[in-house]
């Protein structure tokens, strides 16, 4: 039984930035009603009526893993990490993107699934790319041509993308040698309530998932949660290590202690979601609040990272080209773009970042510390940021 706790509005897909503004582009501009509910005896916590993955998944998608250099360290570090400990002979990734990950292995050992056909393009120059959505047929398929079962499996910011998950972990337990690992990395549902980052829920989004509901939803399927990571990436995430339930890996201490950490937080109460959600309220108005008060003094106040967090917090707080003069984003295919929703156009920082600019909103406020180290000259001679998480402030 799932019960609706946060309603944040009327959104667009995070990821459809607008080509133009004409009459035709505008009308044909989808949106949906974003709603976060919490099921009462799983504890899973998800967007209440899924957007169709077809209509999110095209051959437009706009992000780019490689684009960020934190991301690019990220991958390889893990990448390292995992065939130090693990010594891989087949690796699979779920949702490979431009392949950032996956190009830290020999070609020969990797297989990629990647439903964005122009990130497959990417991917299919470098190793065997299967351009489709992961699902039991494709499994078999994929086991078809290998004729033999994967030792990792791996899947960053995707998983928790996938409505059927039913579908998800019984096509993975098929590709999945007894020996082997899954490795999933997500948004932690703590970080989003302890930070009151209301803006990791948007359509991508479907799920985000606590190591106390991974675990729930692993026991059905022959597979278990034995050990955990808490990272930093995406402002705050959990890498979760999956294996067959008749494996040799033994559950960790650290596991262990994690999941008591998120009950002593109470992930698994509905009271701790209805308390969120007054905050959440409370941040929009404070938000909005802060911007006029500037816009009053005729300064001039941009925003820093055409996220798909942004898409969310712009359209939640009703935050428009009258508010913002437009956003800057390093990624080349957003540039000379809109905003889903709220229309502000997107430049690119070389043009953007100037000395007429007094205030950036943080879009992308998980790359905080990348971004004050970039900008520090604009912030010796008077650029201040403004970010709402944990709560609304100026640094």
């Amino acid at each position: 039984m799932r019960k609706i706790f946060l309603n944040l509005g009327k959104q667009p897909l995070a990821n459809s930035f607008l080509n133009d503004l004409s009459k035709k582009t505008l009308k044909n501009e989808f949106f949906y009603n974003l709603k976060i509910s919490f099921d009462i005896y799983s504890y899973l916590v998800s967007v209440h009526t899924p957007v169709n993955p077809k209509r999110q998944y095209t051959n437009k998608y706009a992000h780019r893993a490689s684009e960020s250099k934190t991301m690019r360290n990220a991958f390889k570090k893990i990448a390292y990490k995992l065939n130090k400990k693990f010594k891989p002979n087949l690796i699979m990734e779920i949702g490979s993107n431009d392949g950032v990950f996956l190009k830290n292995f020999s070609p020969k050992k990797v297989v990629a699934v990647e439903p964005c056909k122009n990130l497959a393009k990417l991917t299919r120059k470098k190793f065997k790319t299967f351009p489709e959505f992961w699902n039991i047929k494709l499994s078999k398929k994929i086991l078809k041509y290998k004729n033999n079962k994967f030792d990792l499996i791996f899947s960053a910011n995707t998983i928790s993308h996938i409505p059927n998950l039913k579908e998800t972990f019984l096509a993975i337990n098929n590709v999945l040698s007894d020996r082997g690992v899954m490795i999933i990395e997500d948004p932690s549902l703590l970080s989003v309530i302890q930070n009151n980052s209301y803006d990791q829920f948007y359509d991508e989004h479907v799920y985000v998932f606590s190591a106390i509901t991974m675990q729930n939803i692993l026991k059905k399927f022959n597979l278990r949660l034995f050990d955990i990571d808490v990272i930093s990436t995406h402002g705050g995430s959990l890498r979760y290590y999956i294996c067959k339930n008749n494996s040799k890996y033994k559950s960790t201490s650290k596991l262990i202690n994690f999941i008591k950490l998120e009950k002593k937080n109470k992930l698994n109460k509905f009271l701790t979601y209805k308390k969120f959600a007054i905050k959440v309220e409370k941040s929009k108005n404070q938000l909005k609040e802060l911007i006029k008060k500037i816009k009053l003094k005729n300064k001039k106040i941009i925003s820093y990272g055409a996220t798909y967090k942004s898409t969310t917090v712009f359209n939640y707080c009703k935050i428009n080209s009258n508010l913002f003069d437009y956003v800057t984003d390093t990624t080349k295919n957003k540039q000379g773009k809109f905003t889903p929703g709220t229309h502000i156009p997107i430049i690119s920082p070389k043009i953007g970042i100037n000395n007429t600019v007094d205030y950036a909103f943080l879009g992308a406020w998980n790359f905080k510390r990348e971004i004050l180290n970039k900008e520090k000259q604009n912030i010796k001679r008077g650029l201040k940021f403004i970010s709402h998480v944990p709560k609304t402030h100026i640094i």
